[in-house]
């Protein structure tokens, strides 16, 4: 079964988290697909990812580039997954589809928004239900995340 974790944004932008989740994904050897909500998020995080750490490169790619194969991280507004990842983040409320055949699917959902607090509860339930393992992290005051619910 596919490890799911849903990370709820409240102190921190998904600019500042997602780029930190990927170099713990790509320092583990995973390939990775992140899914947005819209072509614009697309072009706008692979932007991001440029800029957001001056001592860190993070690979990535868009279709925008191309050479899809080619990239460790390939950001898609698509359930595509041509570059072979085993690890897929869903971000900006892209709907999250099936989770099979991965080793860990990511939700990061904005914690401002009641929608999609609503649908991260609904994929919980969807997820649990479907018997993978899943887990719940949260922000503490200062600011380090904390695994606050876990489920399978």
């Amino acid at each position: 079964m596919t490890e799911v974790y849903f990370y709820h944004l409240e102190r921190s932008s998904l600019e500042t988290v997602l780029p930190r989740l990927l170099q713990a994904s790509l320092n583990r050897g995973w390939r990775v697909v992140v899914q947005a909500g819209s072509d614009q998020r697309v072009e706008a995080l692979a932007g991001a990812l440029w800029t957001f750490d001056e001592e860190v490169f993070l690979p990535h790619g868009t279709k925008a580039d191309g050479f899809a194969e080619l990239q460790p991280v390939w950001i898609t507004d698509t359930a595509e997954t041509p570059n072979g990842a085993c690890v897929r983040f869903y971000v900006d409320g892209a709907e999250v589809g099936t989770v099979e055949g991965l080793q860990r699917a990511v939700v990061l959902f904005d914690g401002a928004d009641p929608e999609a607090i609503e649908r991260a509860r609904q994929d919980w339930k969807r997820f649990k239900a479907e018997g993978h393992t899943i887990s719940y992290w949260q922000q503490d005051e200062q600011g380090r995340w904390q695994n606050r619910a876990a489920g399978q």
